[in-house]
């Protein structure tokens, strides 16, 4: 194995794995909208005749959740049938497939961390649409192909949590954060290193599901106040409930995932999420 298509390569987990690629014995091909449309099915069908490559990874993704509410069609053709169209070609062509996905597939009603096997309940357009992708890849039953569903992700690269902190920690001196949902933050770099180090090791008969994310749990409120200490920002949060910050698109109120699965299956090791923010916030841009 050592070409790979990398899919939404502009977005934080694209630009992450395109940052660290130089340090692995492998070619890739870096794509975006405007070098393959992956919600053309003919056009991923011609990308597959033209080129040869051993793996795709799909970094691809709708994730405006609030906007999704109403761009039903946009997020659907995006998390959903583009997915099926590369696992289609991935089946057909006989190529490792490896699919990024989200805990906003889950209700946020359980009170211990999701496994990779628990039942999906989405309660937004966003995560309907992820779900979607995820059942059309099942569906067809690809050999070497994964599922991985990770939550709360951040990069020195594009828009997310961390960045807009920073941003209103700066310009304001208080700020108040929602703090009853619970999650885990994922630094993007973790997730990338992760997926490269397990791709040649794919070898299962049908595709599996994996969850990923950093480890510890916190709150958003907590994730905003460890974004502000570590960035030496003087700025006071003050947590609020959910009910004072209502959103278009309803946010899961508990959604840690739990790592077991992927941790037995291929042996790595996983920083707790304050480890990985201190060295995301020594990388920035």
């Amino acid at each position: 194995m050592h070409k790979i298509l990398v899919t939404g390569a502009s977005g934080q987990l694209g630009s992450e794995i395109r940052q660290i690629s130089s340090g692995y014995p492998l070619e890739f091909i870096f794509t975006d909208v405007a070098e393959l449309d992956i919600t053309d099915r003919e056009a991923v069908w011609s990308f597959f005749q033209t080129n040869y490559v051993d793996a795709v990874i799909n970094c691809a993704a709708y994730t405006a959740v609030d906007r999704a509410e109403t761009e039903i069609e946009l997020a659907d053709k995006v998390n959903h049938l583009a997915a099926k169209y590369l696992a289609e070609a991935a089946k057909e062509f006989n190529v490792k497939f490896v699919h990024v996905s989200t805990d906003y597939v889950f209700d946020g009603e359980s009170f211990q961390p999701y496994e990779a096997d628990s039942i999906p309940n989405p309660q937004s357009v966003y995560g309907v649409t992820k779900l979607a992708g995820e059942q059309a890849i099942l569906a067809l039953n690809l050999p070497n192909s994964i599922v991985i569903r990770t939550s709360w992700v951040y990069s020195t690269f594009g828009n997310n949590f961390v960045k807009t902190m920073r941003r209103l920690g700066s310009e304001r001196s208080e700020l108040n954060v929602v703090a009853d949902q619970i999650g885990t933050p994922t630094y993007a770099r973790d997730l990338a290193i992760c997926i490269l180090d397990i791709l040649p090791r794919l070898s299962n008969n049908t595709t599996s599901i994996y969850h990923f994310s950093n480890e510890g749990v916190c709150s958003w409120y907590d994730f905003a106040m460890a974004v502000m200490e570590m960035s030496g920002l003087d700025c006071t949060v003050s947590p609020i409930p959910s009910t004072q910050y209502p959103t278009p698109a309803k946010r899961p109120y508990y959604s840690v995932l739990s790592k077991a699965k992927i941790k037995a299956d291929f042996s790595i090791k996983i920083n707790h999420w304050r480890v990985s923010l201190q060295e995301c916030l020594a990388h920035r841009e």
